[in-house]
């Protein structure tokens, strides 16, 4: 099965590039911040900031991701029947077992995350385990096992926290406007720094969703060939996500910054979605992915 992952070297390609895109926005909003409140160590503050930030991405996003969603470890002994089909899809994809987790969510959907097969999870909601039957879990599963093999979920994980930070470092700025701006734009050039500082403000979360974005929809459908490859029945994740992408149930903690790591888009069961949401939508229509899927047959 090692032949349907092809695509691990690009992901590590790209991790890097996401990495250097990220010090370059901090490291640029702290030359500004800098340059406007005539204080250089503000670059030097961003400069270390950008470093930690990097590094606990790096290390501890899946940990943050988890906490977000109060996600809890299950193992063999209290979810026998899940972890048995996990473990066997492993054998047959040749990785090693994940840790497995259940999101308390009545919502149907999962995700996978970790910076490398060794260090990998799965997360899977309540809803999804109660009303799949065994063939359509096991579609999932092995959908989230090809992003694992894949390497693609470490770009997700990092994408989901970095996206984060720069959103609130933007905001940051924008609200520091308010408290004594206006005084300091009287200064030599302060005007011209002003209004270089406000559009870097609101372009950095642009760049920032660009980066959301630069998880291609491909990798969505790749993840579903790969998956319906190693179950071998991909009539089995199509029934899935038909039954996903009927599913209205709304998920109770939500977050635009993951919402690309989930195997079906979580804002699905929204009666109103929100605009930014619809503008940079991370998933293919399902519609689509249901077609591919069943043309492998």
């Amino acid at each position: 099965m090692a032949s349907l992952y092809t695509h691990k070297d690009s992901n590590i390609r790209k991790t890097w590039l996401i990495f250097t895109l990220f010090f370059g926005v901090v490291i640029g909003a702290g030359f500004f911040f800098s340059q406007y409140y005539q204080d250089p160590s503000i670059v030097i503050i961003a400069s270390v900031f950008a470093i930690v930030w990097s590094f606990t991405s790096y290390w501890f996003s899946d940990k943050i991701v988890l906490a977000m969603h109060k996600a809890k470890e299950v193992n063999r002994e209290n979810n026998r029947e899940l972890y048995n089909i996990v473990e066997n899809l492993c054998i047959t994809a040749g990785l090693p077992v994940p840790r497995i987790y259940i999101i308390p969510e009545a919502q149907l959907n999962a995700f996978a995350t970790g910076r490398d097969p060794k260090h990998a999870v799965i997360a899977v909601t309540e809803g999804l385990l109660q009303k799949l039957d065994r063939s359509e879990l096991e579609g999932v599963l092995a959908h989230e096992l090809s992003h694992i093999g894949n390497r693609d979920m470490l770009v997700s994980t990092m994408v989901a926290v970095l996206v984060g930070f720069i959103a609130i470092l933007s905001d940051i700025f924008l609200r520091s406007l308010w408290f004594g701006g206006s005084r300091r734009s009287r200064n030599q050039g302060g005007e011209i720094m002003l209004i270089i500082g406000i559009v870097f403000a609101i372009l950095a979360p642009i760049v920032a969703t660009l980066m959301h974005l630069a998880i291609s929809r491909k990798r969505e459908f790749l993840a579903d060939a790969s998956g319906a490859l190693l179950t071998r029945y991909p009539e089995g994740l199509a029934s899935a996500l038909e039954k996903l992408h009927d599913d209205k149930t709304p998920m109770r903690r939500n977050n635009n910054s993951t919402t690309h790591l989930w195997v079906d888009d979580p804002f699905n069961g929204l009666k109103k979605t929100p605009f930014l949401h619809k503008l940079f939508m991370t998933h293919p229509p399902i519609e689509e992915r249901i077609r591919a899927l069943r043309d492998q047959r």
